[in-house]
């Protein structure tokens, strides 16, 4: 189960944390989208979390991950770190054994741990959001998976978003940036966050987007969620700011799931396109795998539906408003 290339060095973990060379059970854990390979495995009759990177290119060195994980478990956010090695590329973590997570409870209680995770010492800059985001787009388009007419309102109003968004680096603050309900385990008390992977520097409404596309179900969460996580009431600036922070995700996920699921190749148009929340509710509830290619052509083709709705109403318009009346009136002062 474990790849020949790793085993000395799960060997020599083992020996160095609990004083053993070998396990008593392990059981491969699939959920997830990482190439990593991750198990539980039961030393001494406790289970923990082994995670080997099994990259070997620039993309798999584990050096920040490990580093931003390590700041995250000493803040109480992610599980007790046992061993970690960047040349192995080897971690061992607590287990934390998952139960369901009830949505009212995450209501309340994310947005506090975002709060904390976003207060923690700055994480690195390892790209800008938003230009990364551009260059997915530029790949989509290039590989011609859909009609162009399909894609081209979405495009001309993104790229309305992207003139205004603001990209200051002074705002920036430490990010997991891939909040999906595989990440954040339950413990039946609280969460606790996961697969440090992608996270680095960025804009805090990443991460409050990312997981307000599982919690926030109406206004009212809305007006909660963001009140909860800024400890006051929002002014229009930050409502606006936080819906085109969703809009952003949008074509994110639209991009990079289509071409992921799609493999470059171009699909089939006429496919019944899933609902928004219902499909969200079925992920958090772990009805649904985005591992195999249809799952993804679904989620991206949600992501779709709902980006061209949202850009078409009056709010869409006054959020393009505020945030560029802000940040002009900000750059006279």
């Amino acid at each position: 189960m474990i790849p020949e290339t790793k085993q000395n060095a799960v060997k020599n973990a083992l020996q160095a944390t609990f004083g053993v060379s070998e396990f008593e059970d392990i059981r491969m854990l699939t959920a997830g989208l990482s190439s990593a390979l991750v198990f539980r495995i039961v030393v001494k009759g406790n289970p923990y979390l082994l995670r080997i990177i099994t990259r070997t290119d620039a993309m798999g060195d584990p050096t920040n991950q490990f580093a931003n994980m390590k700041v995250a478990a000493e803040a109480g956010l992610a599980p007790r770190i046992w061993y970690m090695s960047i040349e192995d590329r080897i971690s061992i973590t607590d287990f934390v054994e998952a139960r369901q997570f009830p949505v009212e409870e995450a209501k309340s209680k994310l947005p506090d741990l975002l709060r904390h995770m976003h207060s923690l010492p700055p994480f690195p800059k390892i790209v800008n959001y938003l230009d990364s985001i551009d260059g997915f787009i530029r790949k989509f388009q290039d590989a011609k998976i859909l009609p162009e007419s399909m894609t081209e309102e979405l495009f001309q109003q993104y790229a309305r978003v992207a003139s205004v968004y603001p990209r200051d680096d002074q705002e920036l603050v430490s990010c997991h940036n891939d909040l999906k309900p595989e990440n954040i385990l339950f413990d039946g008390v609280r969460p606790w966050l996961v697969d440090w992977e992608a996270a680095f520097l960025n804009d805090c409404y990443v991460d409050l987007a990312v997981v307000a596309n599982f919690v926030v179900m109406n206004d009212k969460d809305e007006a909660d969620y963001l009140r909860r996580y800024f400890g006051e009431e929002v002014n229009e600036y930050r409502y606006a700011r936080f819906f085109l922070m969703r809009q952003v995700l949008h074509i994110s996920y639209f991009t990079v799931f289509m071409l992921f699921g799609s493999e470059g190749k171009p699909v089939d148009v006429n496919v019944k396109k899933p609902d928004f929340r219902d499909f969200h509710n079925r992920i958090w509830a772990g009805e649904i795998s985005l591992a195999d290619n249809e799952a993804k052509l679904q989620y991206a083709w949600v992501h779709m539906e709902q980006l061209l709705c949202n850009m078409r109403t009056k709010q869409f318009e006054d959020a393009l408003r505020i945030v560029s009346n802000y940040h002009t009136s900000e750059l006279r002062k």
